[in-house]
């Protein structure tokens, strides 16, 4: 390792430190309500990173990201819940007897959620990645929808439409901030590899990278397995965060609002999902107030369901219409843009031409 790559190596060490130390500090200092916003940042952080690596780099226009969560928030549930909660919970038909005395640590149901998502990934992918485009949106997002019904109709297994409850709480930072630093890493390890360079390319060009020797279909298989996972960690997340979920929270709707986040961060930029996913997460709490009655200049207007989300989608339109690739493009915040910036960079190797 040359003296460039050692100093990114350090500064990328000192950071992660400083952060969980942060993380720590703020998990003592701050109140129950921001930090569940920082966690719900966390979870979109992740879902956004997985969709982008899907179609901002791999250029898959995918929309099946809901089920996947779904799958994830459900086996993480079903695992970790107490035997005594479920005989509670599944009044109208009793738990499948092999799920009834399981009680996983919370850890291990997080990865486990995660593989079986990327295991249906795979299943989903293998058929449907033969598709382009707009025909490839409509059979991931029929994916989505029949996960849910799946949900909805197993009743022994998921509690049908009734959902769980009593789902076991996690509320640290480290955690959900642990697993999207975790995901932010593989990821750019990814992006900066073979692999990565392989699925830009069939992004930006599949006949050109075909003709390179790239085999098409394997990365593409790949790059949505992956997505698939992460998507899976993410839904499992989420269960421990708010603790109850039923079919309806995986919606298709969910799927866009992830959409959203990758758009306004910038399709083919990993740390502009992850600086959005706190935009979006701090400002759908921030506009609450919105979708509450409200007396302005004496003008009693009535609440709005859904006037959040109809806000954030004009917000989109006028990203597309007037900064199309959104907050960062295809660029990242990374030690190379630092060390540039800085003109650290320059002299490193001014120093290295002259030891030559």
């Amino acid at each position: 390792m040359d003296r460039h790559g050692t100093l990114k190596f350090i500064l990328t060490l000192v950071v992660v430190l400083l952060a969980f130390g942060a993380l720590y500090i703020m998990q003592g200092t701050m109140n129950s309500f921001y930090i569940r916003v920082l966690n719900l940042a966390a979870i979109y952080a992740i879902l956004a990173l997985s969709m982008n690596l899907i179609l901002g780099f791999t250029g898959m226009f995918s929309l099946g990201h809901a089920g996947f969560m779904c799958i994830g928030s459900y086996v993480a549930a079903i695992l970790t819940m107490s035997p005594a909660s479920k005989q509670i919970i599944y009044y109208m038909v009793p738990i499948h007897p092999l799920l009834a005395n399981v009680e996983w640590p919370i850890l291990p149901a997080i990865l486990l959620g995660g593989l079986v998502a990327a295991f249906f990934g795979f299943l989903v992918g293998f058929p449907a990645l033969r598709l382009r485009d707009d025909y490839l949106a409509i059979a991931t997002l029929g994916f989505a929808e029949i996960i849910r019904i799946i949900v909805t109709n197993t009743i022994s297994i998921t509690n049908g439409a009734l959902g769980l409850k009593n789902i076991p709480s996690v509320d640290s930072l480290l955690v959900y901030w642990g697993f999207a630093i975790v995901t932010i890493f593989v990821l750019m390890r990814i992006i900066n590899s073979s692999w990565g360079y392989a699925f830009k390319a069939i992004r930006d060009n599949e006949i050109a990278a075909q003709a390179m020797g790239i085999n098409i279909f394997k990365h593409k298989l790949m790059s949505f397995t992956i997505g698939a996972f992460f998507a899976g960690i993410a839904g499992a997340l989420m269960a421990f965060l708010i603790t109850s979920i039923d079919p309806t929270m995986y919606r298709f709707t969910f799927t866009f609002q992830i959409l959203l986040i990758v758009v306004l961060g910038g399709m083919g930029s990993l740390t502009g999902s992850v600086i959005a996913s706190i935009i979006f997460a701090i400002a759908m709490e921030w506009l609450r107030f919105v979708e509450q009655p409200m007396n302005l200049f004496g003008l009693a207007i009535p609440g709005i369901p859904g006037m959040r989300m109809v806000i954030f989608s004009i917000t989109l339109l006028l990203v597309i219409l007037f900064y199309r690739q959104g907050l960062l493009g295809t660029r990242e915040i990374n030690w190379e843009w630092i060390l540039t910036r800085l003109g650290i960079k320059n002299s490193l190797e001014a120093k290295r031409g002259e030891a030559n």
